[in-house]
């Protein structure tokens, strides 16, 4: 199912990333952190900034290991949707976290502060 969500990533179907997540929870196949940053990263290419950010929580409350992977499509999403207050939060957990700032992050965190 990750191949399928990381399609409908690629091809900005949020709503059917979503859908496929959803599929996982139902028949109790474990999502991992590559299938959920890739429907977070869905729901920012449709800038739906909120589903985005909603799955970034669940991650952050499960034990998975957040990465910058993650970080960057939810900052990412808070750009898309003028979220800059939101943005800047992220990178306050993402350091805090111990994730690795990288060049995409930066530019999008830049670039919410800079449309806010």
């Amino acid at each position: 199912l990750n191949t399928v969500i990381s399609a409908s990533e690629k091809n900005s179907k949020w709503s059917r990333a979503l859908h496929f997540l959803r599929i996982m929870v139902q028949t109790k196949v474990e999502s991992d952190i590559i299938s959920l940053s890739a429907a977070i990263s869905a729901c920012e290419k449709a800038g739906e900034w909120e589903k985005a950010l909603g799955l970034f929580s669940l991650i952050a409350q499960s034990k998975m290991e957040l990465n910058a992977i993650t970080f960057s499509a939810a900052i990412s999403a808070c750009d898309k949707g003028c979220k800059w207050g939101k943005a800047l939060q992220l990178v306050s957990v993402m350091t805090q976290s111990k994730v690795k700032l990288d060049r995409l992050v930066v530019s999008a965190a830049s670039s919410a502060c800079e449309k806010g």
